[in-house]
């Protein structure tokens, strides 16, 4: 387990929805993909270089996932990462995106 973190840690992070409108492979080392997310009229679209590789494309495309989107860029060879779409590992150590279970408006915070 990690160190105990306070709730001013969690809370300086900006954590929303958004909605994948473009997937291409990324020009990445590893293999993942370069996904275009649109956060609504206030963000606007971003792009995450993600491990999503377990999934087709056409799977990604028009699904709410939920990400940071005020880390800063990282850069990640030729690419530049704007925002975290969060995920977790299942047993056979895919990277499952987190989304909604319901459809939620675009750019809603998470707390």
């Amino acid at each position: 387990m990690k160190d105990i973190a306070s709730f001013e840690h969690f809370d300086a992070l900006d954590i929303r929805v958004g909605r994948v409108v473009n997937v291409e492979d990324a020009q990445t080392k590893k293999p993942t993909y370069r996904i275009t997310v649109d956060f609504g009229s206030e963000i606007g679209t971003k792009v995450s270089c993600g491990a999503y590789r377990n999934y087709p494309k056409e799977d990604l495309m028009g699904k709410q996932v939920i990400a940071v989107v005020n880390f800063g860029v990282k850069q990640m060879g030729p690419e530049k990462s704007e925002v975290l779409i969060l995920g977790v590992q299942n047993e056979q150590g895919e990277t499952i995106y987190l989304t909604p279970k319901t459809e939620v408006p675009l750019g809603a915070h998470i707390f």
